[in-house]
């Protein structure tokens, strides 16, 4: 694809933000090409800097669920916006939201507004830390829960042996606090616990994993991670910032019918603007500042521009049929992908749990991080190319999910499936 605007933008912004973007998976460095800037987006689309309009199935990595620029949304940054946008003080509806937090999703029996899913993950770790008197914690190879030092690592040599620094800048003594297991593993988890147990604070995974594609738990995975947690005394945190309101009204949790500790969100409930949240029990979230000893501030915790645009989009997920609407649109999406690669003669694997999919370019299904990784990426790299040809941006690495939200209709899923068609027919 030849997109002379974006390619002058990409050579300015390459001048003053490293690599051209300022989140490293934007710069499309894992299909190759260069990135394509947007500069405005409305119902299922975005539209480019030449002006070229893409049915979007990145959705701003996963918030999107209403479609962009929703106009129950827009009208309520709006009215918002002209009472203020920043107040470093409690509002009203930072309550209304933590209301809304419990109803949804009951394990989160009080919650605090943070700016980011990073901050999230940040706050439920140091809480679980602090209750538990213990440092250590485990996360999945492969998952992904922001940016935070302790969680930038990568496997060591042993299935449960010390993270390793998945990035420059981070100390070993800081990555050597987690430790990592395979995604979907019982059998790992059972014996990670059974030689460190005792030094466990805390589990935290994502019931779907989303940045290593969309990869749904085993049917015994998630309540093994519970027995483990419970019979050790750590805590069992869930990374709902993704699947949080978007793959049910209670999440994942309620979907896979689970009670973890502690559950961070993000994305969705700030209806396309920065926020985050972190929650659970009482007993565990009393320990958070000012009435514990567990300290965690920010200027814009509870912005009210994005917990408005939040309780906006929450709102509008409460009306009957919602959840069936994306679940059936999901399947469109998925049923056209088997569809035409068939017909093409292209090996896929097509994954989905409700409104988020992935199609793995293998003919196998996908447990975890290496088979992730043991898939045909620059058979996809041209696959991509060829959507983006044909009007679909579809999510610019095999390792990211695709988000379908409510706006995408009937025309913009015909046009999603001849796009399909032409970009298998051309590998």
């Amino acid at each position: 694809m030849s997109d002379p605007v974006s390619q002058e933008l990409f050579v300015r912004a390459s001048k003053v933000i490293p690599g051209g973007v300022n989140s490293p998976v934007r710069a499309f460095a894992a299909v190759g090409g260069e990135p394509v800037f947007i500069k405005a987006a409305h119902g299922p689309m975005l539209v480019g800097a030449d002006g070229t309009e893409y049915v979007d199935y990145i959705g701003s990595w996963g918030p999107m669920v209403l479609g962009h620029a929703h106009a129950d949304v827009v009208a309520t940054i709006q009215e918002t916006a002209t009472r203020g946008s920043s107040y470093g003080a409690p509002t009203e509806s930072e309550i209304v939201m933590a209301e809304r937090i419990r109803d949804a999703v009951p394990s989160m029996e009080m919650s605090r507004l943070v700016s980011s899913g990073t901050e999230a993950t940040m706050g439920a770790i140091r809480v679980a830390r602090g209750y538990t008197r213990r440092d250590l914690i485990v996360k999945c190879i492969g998952g992904y829960h922001g940016g935070a030092d302790y969680l930038l690592v990568k496997g060591g040599s042993g299935l449960a042996t010390l993270g390793e620094p998945d990035s420059a800048g981070v100390p070993a003594a800081i990555a050597g606090t987690t430790l990592l297991v395979p995604y979907n593993d019982g059998y790992a988890l059972e014996k990670l616990f059974a030689e460190r147990g005792s030094e466990i604070a805390a589990v935290i995974i994502e019931p779907v994993a989303g940045n290593m594609g969309c990869i749904p738990p085993d049917p015994d995975w998630l309540e093994t991670i519970r027995t483990q947690t419970q019979n050790h005394g750590a805590l069992f945190i869930c990374d709902e910032v993704m699947t949080g309101f978007r793959v049910a009204w209670g999440g994942a949790q309620a979907r896979f019918d689970i009670q973890p500790d502690l559950t961070c969100l993000g994305k969705i409930i700030g209806g396309g603007l920065p926020v985050g949240a972190y929650g659970g029990k009482r007993e565990i979230m009393e320990k958070v500042a000012p009435v514990g000893p567990v300290y965690q501030a920010g200027t814009l915790s509870g912005n009210p521009l994005a917990v408005a645009a939040g309780l906006a989009t929450i709102e509008y997920l409460l009306r009957p049929g919602v959840y069936e609407d994306l679940e059936e649109r999901g399947a469109q999406v998925q049923d056209m992908l088997v569809e035409h690669a068939g017909r093409a003669g292209v090996p896929i694997t097509v994954q989905r749990v409700g409104s988020m999919l992935t199609a793995f370019f293998r003919s196998k299904p996908v447990r975890n991080w290496d088979e992730a990784s043991d898939t045909d990426r620059e058979a996809f790299g041209r696959w991509h190319a060829a959507l983006l040809d044909h009007g679909v941006y579809w999510p610019c690495s095999q390792f990211e999910a695709a988000f379908i939200s409510l706006a995408h209709d009937a025309a913009a899923l015909q046009k999603t499936g001849q796009a399909f068609k032409a970009a298998f027919a051309a590998l």
